[in-house]
């Protein structure tokens, strides 16, 4: 397997498949946040991630999770993953020991 295909496995599996009935949901608030500590604008996001400017307009004007193709959503989550950026899911542990934000549960 390529190194690029590992990542991708490597990528899939720690966001997008469910991990102890954690949701591997990603929200359209989340995907611009983390766009915004990447430091990128959508077009830059786009290329990097090798898909259209349109698609990530239209998945950050999204409300509530982000739906569409996993290997879009793959390949974008891979180039913030490359960009340093690490996606925690509903109730899942950081696995990184950076820097991060984390959105409170509102209802706490």
């Amino acid at each position: 397997m390529l190194t690029e295909e590992r990542d991708a496995e490597s990528v899939k599996s720690r966001v997008l498949r469910p991990l102890d009935g954690v949701s591997p949901m990603i929200t359209a608030a989340q995907l611009r946040a983390a766009r915004a500590l990447a430091g990128m604008d959508q077009k830059a996001l786009a290329e990097k991630a090798g898909v259209s400017l349109p698609t990530i307009q239209r998945m950050e004007a999204s409300t509530g999770n982000v739906r569409g193709v996993v290997d879009t959503l793959t390949k974008i989550i891979g180039a913030l993953d490359a960009a340093g950026i690490e996606l925690i899911g509903e109730n899942a542990p950081s696995l990184g020991t950076g820097r991060g934000v984390r959105l409170k549960n509102p209802a706490t």
